[in-house]
Parts: structure tokens; sequence; C-alpha cells
């Protein structure tokens, strides 16, 4: 499997929280490479061409957010996963701990948004079919964790 260059320029006509998110998967992948902490990666990412068009905010919350509470992210699914987590790529790896990240802490964001944002993500960074993989594993994370959202989404 080979991984898209997360260096290249943010997609264009994305919204500033998309562009967060891409932002935060760089850092991500950084952080899970490099092993520098959350602080070091954050500057480097904030210097990179493009980003005053991203969320601020939104990166900060998702990059250090999903840094602190990988350990937990990392427990919530790895019983959703067919190998050991190590054994993910990097890319699919930190999309799933931002994409875990956003539906334990920003319920005001509707799960299927969470998704696809992640599936998004992995189609533009990822390998050929990490997206259906990200897709099936945040699925299922999302019945576990907001299962009334889930539920009568599927009721309609």
């Amino acid at each position: 499997m080979t991984e898209k260059n997360l260096h290249a320029n943010p997609s264009k006509n994305r919204t500033p929280r998309h562009r967060a998110r891409e932002f935060a998967l760089q850092g991500m992948y950084q952080w899970l490479l490099g092993k520098e902490d959350a602080g070091a990666v954050a500057a480097h990412i904030k210097a990179a061409h493009g980003f005053d068009k991203a969320d601020a905010e939104h990166f900060n919350v998702l990059l250090r957010g999903a840094i602190k509470d990988a350990p937990a992210l990392r427990a919530s699914i790895a019983p959703l996963i067919d190998r050991n987590i190590a054994e993910l790529s990097p890319i699919e790896h930190a999309i799933l701990l931002l994409g875990a990240f956003e539906l334990v802490n920003h319920l005001e964001i509707p799960y299927r948004v969470v998704i696809n944002e992640a599936v998004e993500l992995s189609k533009s960074f990822g390998g050929t079919d990490g997206h259906k993989y990200v897709n099936g594993v945040l699925d299922k994370l999302a019945g576990k964790l907001r299962p009334a959202e889930v539920n009568a989404d599927k009721n309609k």
C-alpha cells in the first residue's frame, strides 16, 4: 500500500474545518512516525503553506486531543479491527485516531459527518482501499459510542 504525499497542498475548495482535519492528519502522521511532542508537531504544521485557510481552533483541539487521548482511543478501536494496531498503515492509524476522537468529544458533529470526513481523508491520502476499512471501523465505533444517534438515523 502506498500513501499519497502528506505534504502536498491541502485540497482546494475545502471548508476551513476540512482543512483543519487535513493538517491534523499531517500532524498525527508526523507524531506517529517521529514521536515528537504535540507542541513541536503543532508548531511545524502551523508554519505550513495554506494553514491560514484552516480552522486553527479545530486543528488544535483535534491534534492535541487525539495525541493526549491516543491510548484510550486505541483501546476503543482495537476490538473493531482485524489486526494489531501496530500493523495499520500510519495513515489509517492517524485517521482512525482522529475520527474516534471526534466521535467521543464532538457530539455536536453528526457521526455521519465524522465518518465522511475520515473517508475523504483516506481517499485523499491513504492507500487504494483504505477508505473502505476506515469507514467500516468508524461505523462500528459510532454504533458503540453513539447508539441513540445511530439508531435514530437508521429509523428515519
